[in-house]
Formats: structure tokens, sequence, C-alpha cells
């Protein structure tokens, strides 16, 4: 028997990512202060390209911004902090709500790692590694 996909409309998958945010230990949520989350069906080509991703490779999401670790009190960032999650990828990588949460609640802390510069140790030593 082949599994389903797990397929939600994007206002529920909006509020499952909400949820999964809001499980995310208050020690790194607070670096979403200033971050814009913006849910999108798929990873776009150029997305992948720049990432040198292959078109079919899985992507749950990605962070765009300026490090913490690189930013200039003389220059500032030019646009704001975002992470972006991928619906589909995600949805066809889960076969229930639960698990689709905790794959979106890693995803977004994964993201939050390459904003704050942790290392694998780091989010192995918060359980998300």
């Amino acid at each position: 028997m082949t599994r389903r996909p797990l397929r939600l409309s994007t206002e529920a998958f909006a509020l499952l990512v909400e949820q999964a945010i809001a499980r995310i230990p208050a020690s790194i949520q607070s670096y979403l202060d200033n971050i814009l989350i913006s849910v999108q069906q798929r990873p776009s080509p150029e997305i992948l390209e720049e990432m040198g991703l292959p078109p079919d490779e899985p992507l749950f999401g990605v962070y765009s911004g300026v490090p913490l670790t690189e930013r200039s009190v003389v220059e500032p960032p030019l646009y704001p902090d975002t992470i972006f999650i991928f619906q589909e990828p995600l949805e066809e990588a889960c076969t229930s709500r639960e698990q689709l949460m905790e794959e979106i609640e890693i995803t977004v802390v994964h993201e939050i790692a390459h904003l704050v510069g942790f290392t694998d140790e780091e989010l192995d030593d918060l359980g998300y590694g």
C-alpha cells in the first residue's frame, strides 16, 4: 500500500506553522522578534540553483538575510531577515499532522541557527540536531 502525502489548505498549514513555532523554547523563539516567516508552496528553481541543489531535492526551509555574526553597525541590512517555509516538500515527507508539526519546528530552529550562528553541536544540545 502506498502512502498518500499529507495535503493541507494554505490556511491550515499556516496555522500549523504558528503552532510549531509556539513549541520552540522561548530562548530560541526570542530570535524571531524581527524575522518574517513566509510560507511558500515550494522553493523556486532560482533558490535551489543558488543553493546548489538539484530541482528534485526536497528543501523544507531557507533563511534569507544577514546572519548576526556578519552584521555591521555602520551598514545595517537593506531587507528584513526572512525564514521561508516550503509547504509541499514538508507535506510530502510527513504522514501525520504531528510529524509535520515536528518537521516545521525543526526547520524553523535550523533556519534560526543560520541567523544566529549556532553550531551543529549547539543544535544537538538543544535537541534539534
